[in-house]
C-alpha cells in the first residue's frame, strides 16, 4: 500500500498560538473540517467545527494560562499529540459538558510526568514532529465527527446512568481505531460553574428518620441499586476517577479490585488509590467505585464553593480549634520543612460544617476536612482520609464516618498505651464467613485472632492480627473494625486483615534492608505504606506482646453481652447516629459532619461526609508526625474506660510507630 498523502498545507485560520508541530496540526485540521462543513448542504443541523489543542498548556489552573481558556468551552474538537477527542456531544437533560470540562477531565488522567510538566509551567519539547495528519486521518475524523455531531452515534451497551451523560469519541492519530466514552460534567469548571461563597446557613444539616431494611441492618441500600455510570468514572479518555480499574486474579484470600488517580495539593501531585475488597470481583468493583468516590469528594473541595479565609482568633466563637484536633510536636515544625506550626493570628481556609451536638453550623479548618486540599497557610497537619464515609443518606454516612473515627482512636489508644486484650475465640462465631476466612488464611501458614478494642465509648470494636505461623518475612498484619453487631465487626475486620496477607511477605522481602533500617530507627518511617510492612519483619513481634499474648481468650457472645442491652434495635438508621452522638458528647468530644457530596455523586444517590470528633486519636503516618502520643485523651482514656487505675503516665507510653495499614 503506497503511504498515505499528506494533508494538503491550509492557510492559517485563527486563532493560531505558535508555531509548534502541535499548533501546525492543529490549524490544518480546524481548516480541512471548516472547509468540509462549508461544503455540506445548505441547511445543516452539523454545528461549525472548533478545534483546539490539547496537552501544551494547562487547563487546571496550576500553572500558566492556557491561551485557549476562552475558546476551549466551545470546543467540539480537541487535538492531542496522539488522538482527536470530539466532543462532548449527547446527553440528557441536566448533564450538559463544555470543552473545558472535557479538558480537565482528561489532564488528570495523565501521567506524573506530563501533569508536572503541563502544571509547573515547563514548556513542552517534542522529540519529533507530531502530530502528522494525514488525508486518511482527516477522512477518519471527519466521519467520526459527523456521526457523533450529527446523531448518528450512541452508547448501545451503556448502562442507564452513562447513557444519560454526554459522551466524547477519540480517534487514535496512529491506529484510527476509534472509541466513545461517557463523560461526567466538572464540578469545578470555570466555565459551566460560578462559584459561590461557603455559607453556614448552606452547611445546616436537618437529620431525620432513615428507615433501615430491618434492626440489624446498617446499609438503607443495597449495592446494586445505586445508578453508578461506571463508564463514565473509569476510562482513559475522561474517567473521573482513573483511566483503568484492574482486577487481581492471583490473590487467593479475595477477589480484589483497584483503580488510582492523581490530586494535586501544595505538597505537590498525590497518588490516590481506591479498591475494594470482597469475594467476588463484581462485589469489590463497585466496593472499588463507590471508595474511588468517597476519595474524590474527601481529597478536595468540589462543590463550587469558596472557603471562608480568617484567623482562628478572629473565628473562635463558632469555628473548631485546630488545637483541639491534636498538632505535631514542636521539633517537627523545626525540622520537617512540609509542615508549619498552627498560628491562630494567621489567615486559613476554612469550611463550613455542623455540630450534631450543639445543632448549629460551625467553621472546620479546610485541611482537616480535605485531605488533599490547601494551601501553605494550612500546612499545621497532614490529614488523611480518617472520618470520610460515603451512604445513600446524610445519616449513614455520618454513621460510617463516626463508627472509622471510633475504630481508629480505639486501636491507637490500645497500641500506645500497652492495654492488655481479651481474645475472642473465633469458633464461637455463627457466621460461615468467619470460618471460610481462618481457613483462607491458614492455607497461606497464617493463624488469624481477633481482640476485643473498646475504650471508653462501649461501642465494638474489633482488631485482627494475622501471624505467620514459621516467623517469616510477613510475619505480622493488623486491621480493625467498629460497628454495632459485633459478630459483622469481627467479620469486617477479619476481611480487611486477609486483603493484606498475599502480597506482605514479598513487600517486605523486596524492602527488607530499607525496613530493617526503620526497625533501628523510628525516623525512617516516613510513609502510610512503611507502618504496615515494618511488622513484617520477624524482630518487630516484641512491640506486639500484648496481642500475641492475650489476658483471656472469651466467646464472642460473653465478650460483648455488656453492650447489648445499649444497642438500638430499631428500624431506624438515626436512632444508632443518636446513640454515637450521644456517648461522644457524653465523653466531652462535639460531633461534627462537613458535607463533602460532590454534584456527580448526587446523580448517583450518594452522600459523602467528613466527620469531626475533635479530641479523638487521630490517625497519621510517619513517625515525625504523630499526634496522638500528645493529645490528653491517650493519657485518660484508658483510666476511664476501667483498662487501668490511673491516668497513664509519659513512662509507660509506647513509643513505637502503629502497625495500622
Amino acid at each position: 500500500m503506497p503511504p498515505a498523502p499528506a494533508m494538503p498545507p491550509a492557510p492559517a485560520m485563527p486563532p493560531v498560538r505558535g508555531e509548534t508541530p502541535l499548533e501546525e496540526a492543529r490549524a490544518a485540521l480546524h481548516a480541512e473540517l471548516a472547509r468540509r462543513h462549508r461544503e455540506l448542504p445548505a441547511p445543516t443541523a452539523l454545528p461549525v467545527p472548533l478545534v483546539v489543542p490539547l496537552g501544551a498548556a494547562d487547563t487546571l489552573g496550576f500553572g500558566a494560562p492556557d491561551p485557549y481558556a476562552e475558546l476551549r468551552p466551545a470546543a467540539n474538537v480537541q487535538l492531542t499529540s496522539r488522538a482527536v477527542l470530539i466532543g462532548p456531544w449527547g446527553g440528557g437533560p441536566g448533564a450538559a459538558a463544555c470543552g473545558q470540562c472535557l479538558a480537565m477531565r482528561w489532564q488528570r488522567l495523565r501521567s506524573r510526568s506530563e501533569r508536572e510538566a503541563l502544571e509547573l509551567g515547563r514548556p513542552p519539547h517534542g522529540a519529533a514532529h507530531w502530530p502528522v495528519l494525514t488525508a486518511y486521518t482527516a477522512d477518519a475524523v471527519w466521519a467520526l465527527y459527523r456521526a457523533a455531531l450529527g446523531g448518528a452515534h450512541d452508547l448501545p451497551d451503556a448502562t442507564p446512568a452513562d447513557r444519560a451523560l454526554p459522551r466524547v469519541s477519540r480517534i487514535d492519530l496512529v491506529t484510527l481505531a476509534t472509541a466513545t466514552f461517557p463523560v461526567l460534567p466538572e464540578p469545578l469548571c470555570p466555565s459551566c460553574v460560578q462559584e459561590v461563597p461557603d455559607t453556614a446557613e448552606a452547611a445546616r444539616m436537618h437529620l431525620g428518620p432513615a428507615p433501615k431494611p430491618d434492626p440489624d441492618g446498617y446499609r438503607l441500600r443495597p449495592l446494586s441499586s445505586y445508578p453508578l455510570p461506571t463508564a463514565a468514572l473509569v476510562n482513559p479518555v475522561c474517567g473521573t476517577l482513573g483511566s483503568d480499574l484492574w482486577i487481581n486474579p492471583t490473590s487467593t484470600t479475595t477477589a480484589p479490585a483497584a483503580g488510582t488517580h492523581f490530586v494535586r495539593g501544595y505538597a505537590g501531585l498525590n497518588d490516590v488509590t481506591w479498591s475494594g475488597q470482597a469475594n467476588s470481583y463484581g462485589t469489590s468493583r463497585v466496593l472499588a467505585q463507590l471508595e474511588g468516590l468517597e476519595r474524590y469528594a474527601g481529597t478536595t473541595r468540589r462543590r463550587g464553593t469558596s472557603p471562608v479565609v480568617d484567623s482562628y482568633h478572629r473565628l473562635a466563637d463558632h469555628a473548631v480549634d485546630p488545637a483541639a484536633c491534636g498538632l505535631y510536636a514542636p521539633e517537627t515544625y523545626a525540622n520537617d520543612p512540609m509542615v508549619s506550626p498552627f498560628d491562630p493570628d494567621r489567615p486559613i481556609p476554612w469550611v463550613w460544617g455542623h455540630s450534631l451536638r450543639d445543632d448549629r453550623p460551625i467553621l472546620v479548618p479546610a485541611r482537616l476536612a480535605h485531605y488533599s486540599a490547601g494551601v501553605e497557610a494550612d500546612n499545621f497537619v497532614f490529614e488523611c482520609s480518617n472520618g470520610c464515609a460515603t451512604g445513600g443518606s446524610p445519616e449513614e454516612a455520618i454513621l460510617y464516618g463516626l463508627l472509622e473515627i471510633i475504630e481508629r482512636d480505639a486501636f491507637l489508644l490500645a497500641w500506645h498505651s500497652r492495654t492488655p486484650l481479651t481474645a475472642i475465640d473465633l469458633t464461637t462465631c455463627r457466621s460461615p464467613a468467619v470460618r471460610s476466612m481462618t481457613d483462607r488464611a491458614g492455607l497461606h501458614g497464617y493463624d488469624v485472632h481477633a481482640f476485643d478494642t473498646r475504650m471508653d465509648l462501649g461501642v465494638p470494636v474489633v482488631t485482627a492480627l494475622a501471624v505467620r505461623r514459621d516467623g517469616g518475612y510477613g510475619t505480622l498484619s493488623f486491621a480493625a473494625a467498629a460497628g454495632f453487631d459485633p459478630e459483622a465487626t469481627v467479620e469486617s475486620a477479619l476481611s480487611e486483615v486477609l486483603t493484606y496477607i498475599p502480597h506482605l511477605p514479598y513487600q517486605v522481602a523486596e524492602r527488607h534492608a530499607e525496613l530493617t533500617a526503620m526497625a533501628a530507627d523510628f525516623g525512617r518511617v516516613r510513609q502510610l505504606k512503611d507502618h504496615a510492612q515494618l511488622y513484617g519483619l520477624p524482630e518487630m513481634t516484641e512491640h506486639a506482646r500484648e496481642y500475641l499474648e492475650p489476658v483471656a481468650v472469651r466467646p464472642l457472645a460473653d465478650t460483648f453481652a455488656d453492650w447489648q442491652p445499649h444497642r438500638p434495635r430499631t428500624g431506624d438508621l438515626l436512632d444508632d447516629l443518636n446513640l454515637l452522638r450521644d456517648r461522644l458528647a457524653a465523653a466531652g468530644h462535639d460531633v461534627i459532619a462537613v458535607d463533602q457530596t460532590t454534584p456527580e455523586q448526587r446523580r448517583m444517590g450518594l452522600h459523602t461526609v467528613a466527620a469531626v470528633v475533635p479530641g479523638l486519636l487521630p490517625l497519621d503516618f510517619g513517625w515525625a508526625r504523630q499526634r496522638a502520643l500528645l493529645m490528653p485523651r491517650l493519657r485518660t482514656a484508658p483510666r476511664v474506660a476501667g483498662r487501668r487505675a490511673d491516668d497513664l503516665p509519659e513512662s509507660a507510653v509506647k513509643r513505637v510507630p502503629h502497625p495500622f495499614p
